[in-house]
């Protein structure tokens, strides 16, 4: 199958890698250092296992890459997702599926409003980095959950065939409010500390301070009308990613390390959009939230 990746980042070239070892053609579509290192070398990934190999690929730095493809997988950051529909758009094929491997919950929601058709909402659980150019790094996981649609069991039986583990549910919304919550108490913590995850919990008064971060996001993701979280469990699958991700830095802190725009606004700024819209207070997300906005205008 021709698949194409709406923005190849570390997510975006891991799943790529994986579906062009199992015989896809796979563009990617990304930055010109990583575009160019693709197409001189192929696609390298260094799994956590130790395994390390280098795959074929083509490479585009315009969104015109996308034309002909039977998938998509969007993964640019979500400060982007609009610009990303506006610009795929146009060479979009009538029957591609399109799925969105993004962090936050109203992305799919926010593509498919853009180009007016159906996008595949995903959850993605896995840890990566790009260890240079055309190279990405995996440090755990991998897993997707995806919503059910016309086509999810089809794409997922393509992506499972490709060693990649996913599971089609009917509460893909609760998995991504589960993941957006998850990415509320790592992401901005790991950032301003820099700090990985494992190192990130054994810091004094962290724990809790990651208690309050959660307690917040579930007041807001239960007054929103999802009613199938359980706060338990939620916090007991923030306490596992510090134990299967120990030594992953938060993609929020890779890019402020880098200078780059963060997600923070699609993270714990979503949270007290939301807190606000709906009355429900959120003092701990307020302050990183802000106070990663102010390390990004340090910069």
């Amino acid at each position: 199958m021709k698949i194409a990746v709406m923005g190849a980042g570390a997510v975006g070239c891991y799943y790529g890698a994986l579906l062009a070892a199992a015989g896809h053609a796979v563009t990617m579509i990304g930055r010109p250092q990583h575009v160019q290192a693709m197409q001189r070398d192929g696609l390298r990934l260094s799994t956590a296992d130790g395994v390390e190999f280098v795959v074929p690929v083509q490479g585009s730095t315009e969104p015109a890459g996308v034309q002909g493809a039977a998938l998509v997988l969007v993964c640019v950051k979500s400060t982007d997702t609009d610009a990303a529909a506006a610009a795929m758009a146009p060479y979009l094929a009538p029957d591609a599926v399109l799925l969105s491997l993004q962090n936050g919950v109203d992305n799919a929601e926010r593509l498919q409003a853009a180009l007016g058709r159906p996008v595949l909402p995903a959850v993605v659980y896995v840890a990566t980095e790009m260890a240079g150019p055309g190279h990405v790094k995996h440090h755990g996981r991998g897993e997707l959950v995806i919503g059910p649609s016309a086509q999810s069991d089809r794409v997922a039986a393509l992506l499972g065939a490709a060693g990649i583990p996913v599971e089609v549910s009917d509460h893909a919304m609760a998995a991504l409010w589960t993941k957006l919550i998850l990415n509320c108490a790592f992401n901005a913590l790991s950032a301003l500390t820099q700090l990985p995850y494992g190192r990130l919990v054994q810091v004094t008064g962290m724990v809790p301070t990651m208690r309050d971060l959660v307690d917040e996001c579930l007041a807001v993701a239960h007054a929103s009308g999802v009613t199938t979280l359980e706060d338990e469990v939620v916090w007991q699958a923030v306490l596992r990613i510090a134990q299967t991700m120990p030594a992953q830095r938060s993609s929020t802190a890779q890019d402020l390390a880098r200078g780059k725009p963060t997600e923070i606004d699609h993270l714990n700024g979503y949270v007290v959009r939301q807190g606000e819209r709906l009355g429900v207070k959120t003092p701990a997300n307020r302050v990183l939230w802000v106070a990663v906005r102010g390390a990004e205008a340090a910069d």
